[in-house]
């Protein structure tokens, strides 16, 4: 055993562990973050019923809800301070780093927006739109921490996550949609159109979240899907679409869409908690298992330092195993089939690195299956900003667009 490839042995294990817990570090940043997110879900659905009615509804709720988002906000930004400016390690993606700095700059202007809700200089669409552009924004940088992610089982965890809080966002947005609609009479074609698209989100969203869920999740899901909340907006959604072109309105209607969607959500909240607090547990176990396995290659290799006595052909194991990719066209036997040629006390070396290089090679495959989900989203994210800069299409047209050409490209 030469002692500087053993050396390199324990730091490959070594980095491994650092990644591990700068990814656990970054799941605890992501709980803020969805943390956030909720409250500020919440701070748009108060704020749009308070400017709606002219501020005559909502008003002590939305001051309470404040100091809630203020409190998210304070803690979110004392975390990315230690983490990111602090820190011993510096970041090295600039992706996730400039994804930050975006949906930090919104936050720091969400005082100005607050103002003028209080002033209502500003109207119930425009404070909707605002919200939502800086939730999509801190989604962002959620679904960039999942792609960073270094283990395959933390990176489905982190997927589920992405698509429960993206289903979530969607919902929230039906919220504020149909509330709106509901409130003013104003109950149009294009309105009943906008909220099935938001259904269709919710229904795509949840189905990935699904995919990547545990059984457990899965279960609490369907739950929560048969609850009276969910049952009482289906029937308010069929309602909607079969008032849709009246002008008539109907506030009483509007306060029981708007009660039975935050029910909804409040309920997804409940399942993003129980996830957020699960993945914590598993970034632990996990560097926890990672520490476990690197000290017992040091053992391992503080054994076999004490042999004295070794063939002279022992350090060939990596030329002559079979097992191993080289010649081109040449046959591979997979691990564990071959009878091996060197019988030799430090073979037990080169099954440690064996060992090592395999369930690198294994983590990557899984990462690759996890990651897809993350690829296609940002695909769609890519495709969606392009057709809204080249074809000057608003967010639902080329969403919508994108859609027909799915349904198209399936259907050949």
């Amino acid at each position: 055993m030469n002692h500087p490839t053993a050396l390199f042995l324990l730091a490959a294990k070594q980095a491994e562990i650092k990644a591990l817990q700068q990814l656990s570090t970054s799941c605890l940043l992501v709980t803020s973050i969805s943390e956030l997110v909720h409250q500020l879900q919440r701070e748009r659905g108060i704020s749009n019923i308070f400017l709606a009615s002219g501020c005559e509804l909502f008003a002590l709720q939305r001051q309470q809800q404040l100091l809630q988002s203020v409190q998210a906000e304070q803690q979110l930004r004392t975390a990315l301070n230690k983490q990111y400016l602090q820190g011993a390690e510096p970041c090295q993606s600039s992706r996730l780093l400039s994804g930050i700095s975006l949906a930090l700059q919104g936050v720091d202007h969400l005082a100005g927006l607050r103002e003028q809700i209080q002033l209502q200089k500003i109207t119930p669409l425009q404070a909707t739109e605002a919200y939502s552009r800086l939730i999509a924004a801190w989604l962002a940088v959620v679904l960039e921490s999942a792609d960073l992610a270094c283990d395959a089982g933390i990176t489905r965890f982190l997927v589920a996550l992405f698509n429960l809080l993206q289903t979530k966002e969607y919902a929230g947005q039906e919220r504020a949609w149909g509330a709106m609609g509901l409130a003013s009479g104003q109950l149009t074609t294009e309105l009943a159109e906008r909220l099935l698209l938001l259904q269709q989100a919710q229904q795509h969203s949840s189905a990935v979240f699904l995919e990547f869920a545990t059984t457990e999740q899965q279960q609490q899901w369907h739950l929560l899907d048969q609850a009276t909340a969910a049952k009482q907006l289906r029937q308010l959604r069929t309602m909607i679409q079969q008032l849709s072109g009246t002008a008539a309105p109907v506030p009483a209607v509007s306060d029981l869409w708007y009660q039975f969607a935050t029910e909804r959500m409040d309920e997804m909240h409940l399942l993003q908690a129980g996830l957020t607090a699960q993945l914590q547990q598993l970034t632990s176990a996990t560097v926890e298992a990672a520490q476990q396995k690197l000290k017992q290659h040091q053992h391992k290799l503080t054994e076999l330092s004490e042999l004295t006595e070794l063939p002279a052909s022992s350090g060939l194991t990596l030329l002559i195993d079979p097992s191993m990719p080289g010649l081109y066209g040449a046959s591979v036997v997979p691990a564990g089939q071959a009878e091996p040629s060197v019988q030799a006390p430090s073979r037990s070396f080169y099954q440690l690195l064996s060992e090592q290089a395999q369930h690198i090679r294994q983590m990557h495959t899984e990462l690759t299956d996890a990651r897809r989900a993350i690829s296609e989203q940002k695909l769609i994210d890519r495709a969606k900003l392009l057709l809204m800069q080249y074809k000057k299409l608003t967010e639902e047209q080329a969403y919508r667009q994108l859609q027909q050409s799915a349904m198209k490209q399936q259907c050949r």
